[in-house]
């Protein structure tokens, strides 16, 4: 019992320490791409809970390529952190592709975690009982319906963020944002935008 004690306490002590390392390479380097106070803290934050949503995901057994995904984007964040801290990135002089994703990644990071936290898993609808009789149908000329798109579900969370940032582009520029910019700003694929715009 207490070797089994102590292999459990070694491996706390060693994730604790491997999440404290990795936390502060990701707070230096939100810190080098211009982020200060309260926003470079909350960096490491959204990365290490994007990387726990997406692992729950993962063991739940549901939706996994979508957990896939995000998994390795957060771990790819994480360990890109680790590697520019290590001496191969001047974070005094940091480029801008890296001020560019870590500016970014608030985007990318809410529309992951929502997407893993409120997609629910597709169930096969209960058959319905059929009535014993039923009139024939009157015969109706073939008219070919258009082509409907599928709906793109779109959180109410995302919703409300894309109309903040809607209002803030109208207040800056003076015009109402376009679908492109909304796509740009949020980082979503063009027909969740396209379902976005059709909200605000």
């Amino acid at each position: 019992m207490r070797a089994h004690l102590a292999r459990v306490d070694a491996v706390l002590v060693q994730a604790l320490i491997a999440a404290a390392l990795s936390f502060a390479h990701l707070h230096d380097v939100a810190v080098a791409a211009g982020q200060d106070g309260w926003k470079a803290w909350a960096y490491p934050v959204s990365v290490d809970l994007l990387l726990v949503a997406a692992w729950r995901r993962l063991r739940s057994g549901d939706g996994k390529a979508a957990a896939w995904c995000w998994f390795v984007i957060a771990l790819a964040a994480s360990l890109g952190a680790n590697v520019a801290t290590a001496g191969l990135l001047d974070l005094a002089n940091v480029p801008a592709w890296l001020r560019i994703l870590v500016a970014g990644w608030p985007a990318l990071a809410f529309l992951g975690g929502t997407l893993l936290a409120h997609t629910k898993p597709k169930t096969d609808p209960e058959p319905e009982d059929e009535p014993e009789a039923a009139p024939e149908p009157l015969a109706q000329p073939a008219i070919e319906a258009p082509p409907q798109h599928p709906a793109v579900p779109v959180p109410s969370a995302l919703v409300a963020h894309a109309r903040k940032v809607a209002a803030e582009h109208h207040a800056r520029t003076g015009t109402p944002i376009d679908t492109p910019t909304l796509r740009a700003r949020l980082g979503v694929p063009a027909p969740m935008a396209e379902a976005i715009a059709a909200h605000l």
